[in-house]
């Protein structure tokens, strides 16, 4: 080709990454699997890396190309961002709708049309187009100047580099778009695992993760979090007009800037506060972070009209949800030692129900976040849970104390080995490989599901064998026989039976899992996966370089120097010999075959809930990955089958509201060897 036709080629190419961005990120509606996806993008990078004269700034492949900044620049918002009138009781709602009519001049009978939107707890962000392209991105800041976090934007793929024009309205020249980045729990708690891999603090919760994660210096970092947003509205936008807030929201939509599908047009009040209660009843079960909705006048011909205050515009109010926060006492702070030899203080609480639970033990992350929140043994605090994340303390009730609350300092010497801690930025840390403390937490997390997933063997197991002298490091899991474990202490038979069993079961094991299991520093799941991916084999693994592992899309210097250590250390060698003269042996799962994936379940989407029998749950999700299909979290719409287990979630009754295809485990293995004979 000559350079004309490949310039052409290219720009086919990035046309259609576009539109396949669109139809999965704001659509929800894929239409090629991931495999298809991925070969466009491989092919498009190859040719820019091959004529780096002709790359655009619009190019897919542009999403993590910018160097680490010094510090971020300063933006002037071109409208200003707001903040939004809160409101606890439904009696600030009605009051709110009554404002609305009398600066409107309506009658008190009159019925308003308004939008509501959940309110995600996240951390809003701006993002300005030019001609169709995003040129430039900040934060809210002070709501007139924030920071410039342009490159650090790029890196979400639900973010568009050039709007959408297929099937979509004309778009001004130039205009603001705001809408809130946020994380989602399962990316959360992932990122929350990595953190402990690396021995570095905990997130409190999502909305921490995001405001850390969209503020980062180094872009590459920002990539590996996974941040999504939706759109709420736009800024500025000239002469521009919309007639309401959803024809607002359906031509974000159309130009690829995802409003939340949770959204609703209600006539009237009362029918707004019924949505809210809805909302609030579904927040368990929501793949994201919500704190409210946010309810708006959905006429805008009316917002100039009501105005605003200095602060906040009249024509809309955020009705938040039932805190969920307790009060309580810290009976004593404790420390944990981790498996990386990270010292976590934990608060031992006075019992208090929230959420759905007893809570009774609270993360504080590390003595530099005590120091800064004041909190002392003895105080009343604020807890916080929300959903299935680890209960943190908000904030210490000073006002309470009686004198007889103590401060708290990390010890200077492990508590379970003695051996004198280091400090490592905020993180205190036990050097000692061979700390009692450390070996039992690299073993739970050797035998754990998304490692060898040995049923059976969970924390208080290892322990008793730990205690027993039966097992020193990982490889003696292999090592157990039905004799020893059938002399200890609640033993019996059966249960020593299934356990030898669950050990004989797990000795094969997919790659990216056996990276996880071995509980590399820096390692958890999601970069495992990536090195599993880049690397053939093992032995191509442990002879990589520092170099060679930063050449990789999403692996920086900490993990990379990370893996070397780990692989370069005579003790982990040991341990892996062992590993494999026990018999463990590694699957490595080379990508199916295109024609596979497109005859298989190509483009499916399959929700699994309640106890699975046949499978774990990660395992069933892997076979629909690996067949073309995708694997979902929450239920939707575009959901194309519910898969029921033993003891189904609520999820189960959103299904049935939504008309979805509910199949039992037995239906769902008879599809997968219907479609087997489609190949």
């Amino acid at each position: 080709m000559n350079e004309t036709d490949i310039q052409l080629k290219m720009k086919k190419l990035r046309e259609t990454i576009h539109y396949h961005n669109h139809r999965y990120y704001v659509l929800d509606d894929p239409l090629i699997p991931d495999a298809d996806y991925d070969t466009l993008f491989r092919e498009l990078k190859g040719l820019e890396d091959q004529y780096p004269q002709f790359v655009t700034a619009d190019s897919p492949t542009r999403r993590v190309g910018a160097e680490p900044l010094p510090e971020f620049q300063k933006v002037t918002h071109r409208a200003p961002m707001l903040s939004i009138e809160d409101a606890h009781q439904v009696e600030e709602v009605y009051e709110f709708d009554q404002r609305v009519k009398r600066l409107l001049d309506l009658p008190v009978e009159a019925v308003i049309d308004y939008c509501v939107e959940p309110k995600m707890d996240g951390v809003s962000a701006s993002l300005t187009f030019e001609k169709g392209i995003l040129i430039q991105g900040s934060t809210r800041g002070n709501g007139s100047v924030g920071e410039e976090i342009t490159s650090n934007l790029k890196t979400i793929t639900m973010i568009p580099l050039k709007l959408n024009t297929v099937e979509a309205p004309p778009f001004p020249d130039l205009f603001e778009a705001r809408g809130e980045v946020f994380i989602s729990k399962e990316d959360f708690f992932m990122i929350n695992q990595e953190r402990e891999a690396a021995g570095a603090a905990l997130f409190a919760n999502p909305r921490n993760a995001a405001a850390g994660s969209i503020r980062q210096l180094d872009p590459k970092i920002t990539a590996r979090r996974k941040l999504m947003i939706y759109f709420y509205g736009p800024g500025y936008y000239g002469a521009w007009t919309f007639k309401n807030q959803v024809e607002i929201l359906d031509t974000f939509r159309a130009w690829g800037l995802k409003p939340n599908p949770l959204t609703k047009l209600c006539r009237g009040i009362d029918e707004a506060i019924a949505y809210h209660h809805h909302i609030e009843s579904e927040r368990e079960t929501t793949p994201y972070e919500m704190d409210g909705v946010v309810i708006k006048v959905n006429d805008s011909s009316l917002w100039a009209q009501l105005g605003s205050t200095t602060r906040n515009p009249r024509w809309m109010l955020a009705y938040k949800f039932k805190a969920q926060e307790a009060q309580t006492i810290i009976k004593s702070i404790t420390v944990q030692v981790g498996r990386t030899g990270s010292l976590t203080p934990v608060a031992i609480l006075e019992p208090v129900p929230l959420a759905g639970v007893m809570v009774q033990r609270a993360t504080l992350h590390n003595e530099d976040e005590i120091c800064r929140k004041d909190i002392r043994e003895g105080d009343w605090v604020i807890v916080h849970r929300a959903g299935d994340v680890i209960p943190g303390i908000v904030r210490s009730l000073s006002e309470k104390r009686t004198g007889q609350e103590k401060r708290f300092t990390m010890p200077s010497e492990c508590p379970v080995c003695s051996e004198p801690v280091v400090k490592e930025g905020a993180v205190h840390r036990c050097p000692n490989h061979d700390c009692l403390a450390k070996n039992t937490e690299r073993i739970i997390h050797f035998v754990a599901l998304n490692a060898f997933n040995i049923d059976s063997m969970g924390a208080k197991i290892v322990q008793q064998l730990i205690a027993a002298g039966l097992i020193h490091d990982i490889a003696d899991v292999f090592y157990l026989t039905f004799e020893q474990l059938v002399q200890l202490p609640r033993f019996a038979e059966k249960s020593a039976r299934n356990l030898i069993s669950s050990i004989a079961d797990s000795r094969k094991i997919p790659f990216h899992r056996f990276i996880f299991a071995l509980g590399i520093r820096n390692v958890g799941l999601h970069v495992a996966s990536i090195l599993a991916r880049e690397f053939p084999e093992l032995e191509a693994l442990q002879k990589a370089s520092a170099d060679d592992l930063v050449s990789i899309h999403e692996i920086g210097p900490e993990i990379a120097n990370s893996v070397v250590e780990f692989f370069q250390a005579d003790r982990n060698a040991a341990v892996l010999d062992k590993l494999f003269a026990a018999g463990v042996t590694i699957k490595y799962e080379t990508e199916p075959p295109l024609t596979t994936q497109i005859s298989a379940l190509a483009g499916k989407s399959f929700l699994f809930t309640g106890e699975l029998e046949a499978f774990t749950r990660s395992r069933a999700q892997e076979l629909v990955s690996s067949k073309g299909g995708k694997a979902a979290t929450s239920v939707t719409k575009k959901t194309d089958y519910v898969v029921v287990g033993k003891n189904p979630g609520s999820k189960i009754n959103k299904a049935r509201k939504l008309g979805l295809i509910i199949l039992t485990e037995q239906e769902f293995i008879d599809l997968l060897a219907e479609k087997e004979k489609e190949i």
